[in-house]
């Protein structure tokens, strides 16, 4: 009996069922597409961001021209890594601004990226023609931590980003995450926000967290089995010891009443 204690025990605690390991395992299971409705927020630009500003104007010659020299195309910037996006863009400053050369001081916190760009374009307009102007956000860093398989902060690349794409840059959910608990800490002018999200109900899709802002922070939580799983070596060893020395007691009283 005491050599099947421990795997007993195993299996009692690791036994996970089909519906704990599937997404949006509350949809109807029919043929027809399922529709839902959603809003892809328009992120405001704060503190602390990078802009990637291009500005392209016909000259004289005709010939297309970039007028800001030196600046690096969107994908160069990106290809550089953190530290050559803060050289190649534009970082907004404390109080909301960047600079830009020969147009000087933007203010453009709490502006979303089209409405940055309508900014620019005009006060290129009013210097050169025929001109075009390119807005985006360098600085769309998300990161993902706990029972992910791969945590980490890593860099979005597209306009938005949904929360299941995040956790699949990560790596996916590790054996010991809870898809039904996920945290999303996000950062907003007016304070931290969270949101709470299971990844298994349907009800996500039109959640606030399941589009991404810029710097938002995933946590995947750990199964409450995990801490027991990652004793029972521990435990193992000790129900082995504690049964020989029963074992050996026994024996040993046994051995003497027969004298």
């Amino acid at each position: 009996m005491k050599k099947l204690l421990v795997p007993l025990i195993l299996i009692a605690v690791s036994c996970t069922t089909q519906k704990k390991l599937t997404y949006l395992y509350n949809l109807p299971e029919s043929a027809e597409p399922q529709y839902f409705t959603y809003e892809i927020p328009g992120y405001k630009v704060q503190s602390r961001d990078i802009l990637y500003i291009d500005i392209k104007i016909l000259n004289a010659e005709g010939k297309i021209e970039n007028i800001l020299q030196g600046a690096n195309t969107y994908g160069q910037a990106y290809m550089q890594g953190e530290a050559g996006q803060y050289l190649s863009g534009y970082p907004v400053d404390r109080d909301g601004d960047i600079l830009l050369p020969v147009f000087g001081k933007i203010r453009v916190a709490e502006l979303t990226l089209p409405e940055i760009r309508t900014i620019v374009q005009a006060k290129v307009d009013s210097v050169y023609n025929y001109a075009y102007t390119d807005v985006k956000l360098l600085s769309f860093r998300f990161t993902v931590l706990g029972e992910a398989r791969s945590p980490g902060t890593f860099f979005n690349y597209n306009d938005y980003l949904t929360v299941f794409e995040a956790i699949g840059r990560a790596g996916g959910v590790g054996d010991y995450g809870r898809r039904n608990r996920v945290l999303v800490v996000r950062m907003t002018p007016g304070g931290t926000v969270t949101y709470r999200v299971n990844l298994q109900d349907k009800n996500i899709l039109t959640s606030p967290a399941y589009f991404l802002m810029p710097n938002d922070v995933v946590i995947i939580e750990p199964e409450k089995h995990k801490i027991f799983n990652m004793n029972l070596p521990t435990i193992s060893f000790v129900v082995t010891t504690v049964s020989s020395a029963i074992t050996t007691t026994l024996l040993l009283i046994n051995y003497f009443n027969k004298k």
